[in-house]
């Protein structure tokens, strides 16, 4: 749980801004957008050797020596 602590001399501005960081860093945003929808285990091993076969396409791209 991310919590900030507030001087009396901060601005809220100031404070929301530290309270995003805070939570960027704990990587709570990305964990809401990925529960956001439920996906099956199925698709998401599809996606995985999608991923996989994208990352080697482009490994073997950057890497062929001329």
């Amino acid at each position: 749980m991310p919590s900030v602590k507030v001087k009396d001399i901060d601005s809220f501005e100031s404070a929301l801004k530290q309270f995003k960081k805070q939570c960027e860093r704990d990587g709570i945003l990305s964990d809401i957008k990925k529960r956001e929808h439920y996906e099956k285990p199925s698709i998401k091993k599809k996606k995985k050797i999608l991923a996989a076969r994208k990352k080697a396409a482009k490994r073997v791209r950057t890497f062929s020596p001329r």
